[in-house]
């Protein structure tokens, strides 16, 4: 590993890629400490402690929410945008016919779609964002002009890291958008040392504490690395064809279905599901009469941790079969099968092969929607036994998976890059 990582620096072409990734990483987290004037700080913090929503969402945009940063939104827009094109290609005849027909222009064209569609979306949730800020206090009221120049700063910075992650993908290595959100992640990981020497340094008790949390942490990840990285092969064979003098085909080789086919997603569409109406209680509280006492109620209800923790595993394994039905379609891979001559050996081409494949896939994502589900519930049961705070997105939840996926892709790049260069030099 040691020689492998000094040949990376050897190698000019790969070392200005590297370079380069670092150099954007320092961009992004400059602009994410940029805070936009008139905010009361006391009160931001009182309101992430209420509401886990805004905990979440700042976990994904690296911190930059919570100190009302010029690119406070991160890339969510254009991750909202692209996932909404995703869904519309299932379902407009032409987004498909464009996205699966035509190619790479096609695909140009949707990601373009994507690109436009991410200005609209910031703008509306930049707007909700500092609506909810005025009505709580965080912000002072603001007039037009300053509430036009603060929608054009953060829709203007949302629209700069979009080409700061796409400039990634192009010059540096790996996904540009995966590695932002990665920097992003990782980025409070120098406070939660500070935080943890701290605390063992004023407080001797708590080493047990962190040791245990470790330990717990370990095992968590491993298993996150072997499950993204599980498949179940499905045999294929393709038929020999003569043409001429010259056979063709004959070959076998493997479909595989991973065990996470649907990454991330689900454990932010029920993330989503269930922080939305907690935030939704938590403004009605103060509302007198009935309304407010059913809020109240419904409020000490979602409370109650094993509840909570109870509905996002539910809601992350029903949207794990749900994205993959949308995303994945056996009846398409078994008709190219069939078009290129492939077959699965003991299964008739056509519909069969089709039934096999789901057969096969439901079996296989029962297990990754269980696995993906506790994965999402595990930091609030760490953190119930451990009582530690700090290196949240080591124990579980969509911040170690996109941690994971990122870091191993990251690595195929590198070794592919690395594979390439030992074959020119053969």
């Amino acid at each position: 590993m040691f020689e492998k990582f000094i040949k990376i620096f050897q190698l000019p072409d790969l070392r200005k890629k590297i370079l380069f990734v670092l150099g954007a990483f320092a961009v992004f987290r400059f602009m994410a400490n940029i805070p936009m004037p008139g905010f009361d700080a006391d009160k931001m913090q009182e309101l992430f402690s209420r509401f886990q929503m805004f905990q979440f969402a700042d976990l994904l945009v690296g911190g930059t929410l919570d100190q009302f940063s010029i690119v406070m939104l991160g890339l969510g827009p254009y991750i909202t945008s692209v996932i909404v094109i995703q869904l519309l290609t299932l379902v407009w005849p032409k987004l498909q016919r464009m996205y699966r027909e035509e190619g790479d222009a096609g695909r140009q064209k949707v990601n373009q779609y994507g690109r436009l569609m991410t200005v609209p979306f910031a703008i509306v949730q930049t707007f909700g964002m500092l609506t909810l800020f005025q009505n709580q206090g965080v912000i002072p009221p603001l007039d037009i002009l300053q509430m036009v120049n603060i929608l054009a700063v953060v829709t203007g910075g949302t629209v700069f890291l979009m080409w700061l992650g796409e400039l990634i993908t192009e010059r540096g290595i790996g996904n540009g958008v995966s590695l932002l959100i990665f920097a992003g992640i990782i980025s409070s990981v120098p406070a939660h040392i500070g935080q943890m020497v701290v605390d063992v340094m004023f407080n001797p008790d708590v080493v047990p504490m962190y040791l245990l949390f470790f330990l717990i942490g370990a095992p968590i990840i491993a298993s996150v690395v072997h499950v993204n990285e599980a498949r179940r092969n499905i045999p294929v064979s393709y038929a020999r064809r003569v043409r001429g003098r010259k056979m063709y085909g004959g070959a076998s080789t493997y479909l595989p279905l991973s065990l996470n086919p649907a990454g991330v997603i689900p454990i932010i569409f029920a993330m989503s599901m269930v922080v939305l109406p907690t935030m939704l209680v938590g403004f009605l509280i103060e509302i007198e009469g009935v309304v407010g006492s059913i809020a109240q109620a419904v409020s000490v209800f979602l409370e109650t941790n094993w509840i909570y923790g109870g509905l996002i595993f539910i809601l992350v394994c029903l949207f794990t079969y749900f994205y993959t039905a949308v995303t994945f379609d056996p009846k398409n891979i078994s008709e190219n099968l069939q078009k290129m001559g492939g077959f699965v050996p003991g299964i008739r081409p056509g519909r069969p092969t089709a039934n096999h494949i789901n057969y096969i896939l439901n079996r296989v994502l029962l297990l990754g929607a269980l696995f993906l589900a506790t994965v999402a519930v595990l930091p609030m049961a760490v953190s119930a036994i451990t009582d530690v705070e700090a290196f949240g997105f080591l124990i579980g939840g969509a911040s170690l998976i996109i941690i994971v996926s990122v870091v191993l892709e990251t690595i195929r790049q590198i070794n592919a890059q690395l594979q390439m260069r030992e074959y020119e030099t053969i």
